[in-house]
């Protein structure tokens, strides 16, 4: 294949999240495997075949293709893959969140690590055909799965390849999860603890996160870990806003509410201010791109503020940036839960490339760090209803005044998606260098 660039060596990538599904998890391996041609690697991504998923997003599918990268698709018996129709990528409606909660306290006891095992088992054995065939320089692995995790230190140590894994959120001690016994908690260590000592190089998205990892498995030492952000693509900041049908002051929010990411403290925030200076809240708009659950508008119907708040359901990636570029302000959350301080939400950088005015509802950590260098964000707590009020009464206040604040252009700069693969880059050509 003819490229601009020459290319020297190759990357076999294993990604369960890639197009044609969405989230901001998915994006990061895209926008990796896009940019990694221009810094001499060339990938080859082994990924899910068709599944029923809450997310589909035929831009990023369609900026996918347009990169030319071999793909290879393999399906395991994983719950989305059986949620597909009739062989085909499916759009399911995500359930109710106590039924979501339900789920998936019933599979971490039965599945560990995560209920991608059959996936990932299938993956192995498609990368295992391939790496027969055609000589490979590197493994990448981006988790979670972590079950894939697994698969690409059986690669390792079944063809000597350097692995290089990369940890969007923790395994042990994940956020988003919670052992349903000492024993799941015990086999999570353990099977991270295997999985680690085959890997040549470990990649996660900020200082918080190796700290955890270097408390969690001391036998690593400060430079077996190295970080590189989460990210925006500035090409996708390129993209002009939607037009917009007047000029009231509009805050954003983009993305999915589930576990302990609620609009609830947000949108009690902003009913206080339709009661206590109604004048000032009809110049006003609540924008959500995303999956709203009915619960969520159940939630605005009885705070009376359905004259407020604009729904839109899931965008695809490229409508949903021009949305985001539309906005005055762009509004974050994320609760209070365990290691939450490791968190590095996708969102926020994303946040940050639009160099908008954010308000930035998280407890401290990772997030607030990253938002205070910003330089053009307000941080409350997650839950504090009346610092969220104080903070959108200010930002209102700013931007009908033209006192809107600017961002820290350098941080902005330093997360672009091509940046961060070229420090990508550097990571795998020290791992072929230093075996």
């Amino acid at each position: 294949m003819n490229t601009p660039f020459s290319i020297q060596k190759k990357v076999l990538v294993l990604a369960y999240y890639f197009p044609p599904m969405g989230l901001s998890g998915v994006q990061r391996t895209l926008k990796f495997t896009k940019y990694l041609r221009r810094f001499h690697w060339e990938p080859t991504v082994i990924t899910t075949g068709p599944v029923g998923y809450y997310a589909l997003d035929k831009s990023l599918q369609a900026e996918l293709e347009a990169t030319g990268i071999r793909v290879l698709r393999t399906s395991g018996g994983d719950v989305n893959a059986m949620l597909a129709g009739n062989g085909d990528y499916k759009q399911r409606a995500m359930p109710p969140e106590f039924l979501r909660k339900t789920l998936s306290r019933i599979s971490s006891f039965f599945f560990v690590p995560d209920n991608k095992r059959s996936w990932a088992t299938q993956a192995f054995k498609a990368a295992s055909a391939l790496m027969q065939e055609e000589q490979f320089d590197l493994i990448f692995v981006s988790g979670p799965p972590f079950s894939a995790m697994q698969a690409g230190a059986r690669l390792k140590k079944k063809f000597g390849v350097p692995l290089v894994v990369d940890y969007r959120d923790l395994w042990y001690g994940n956020q988003f999860t919670t052992d349903p016994t000492p024993l799941h908690s015990f086999l999570n260590h353990k099977m991270e603890y295997n999985m680690l000592t085959a890997a040549d190089k470990i990649v996660v998205t900020n200082r918080n996160m190796k700290a955890r990892m270097l408390e969690h498995h001391p036998f690593l030492s400060y430079d077996d870990i190295s970080i590189i952000s989460q990210g925006y693509d500035p090409e996708d900041m390129l993209l002009p806003a939607a037009p917009r049908p007047n000029w009231k002051f509009r805050l954003g929010y983009a993305g999915m509410f589930y576990d302990f990411i609620t609009p609830k403290f947000f949108l009690k925030a902003f009913q206080q201010i339709v009661q206590e200076q109604p004048q000032l809240a009809a110049d006003m708009e609540l924008h959500f791109l995303g999956l709203f659950r009915k619960e969520n508008t159940r939630l605005v119907k009885k705070l009376g503020l359905e004259s407020y708040v604009h729904q839109y359901g899931y965008l695809d990636h490229k409508n949903a940036v021009s949305m985001l570029q539309s906005f005055d302000a762009l509004w974050m959350m994320a609760g209070k839960t365990r290691n939450v301080d490791t968190h590095s939400s996708g969102k926020l950088y994303e946040y940050f490339g639009t160099k908008k005015p954010l308000i930035v509802s998280v407890p401290e950590g990772a997030l607030t760090q990253a938002a205070r260098k910003y330089g053009a964000a307000i941080v409350t707590e997650a839950d504090n209803i009346f610092q969220i009020k104080l903070a959108i009464l200010q930002l209102y206040q700013q931007h009908k005044n033209r006192e809107t604040m600017r961002p820290n252009i350098e941080f902005v700069e330093q997360h672009r998606r091509d940046y961060l693969t070229e420090q990508l880059s550097k990571e795998f050509n020290f791992a072929l260098d230093h075996p």
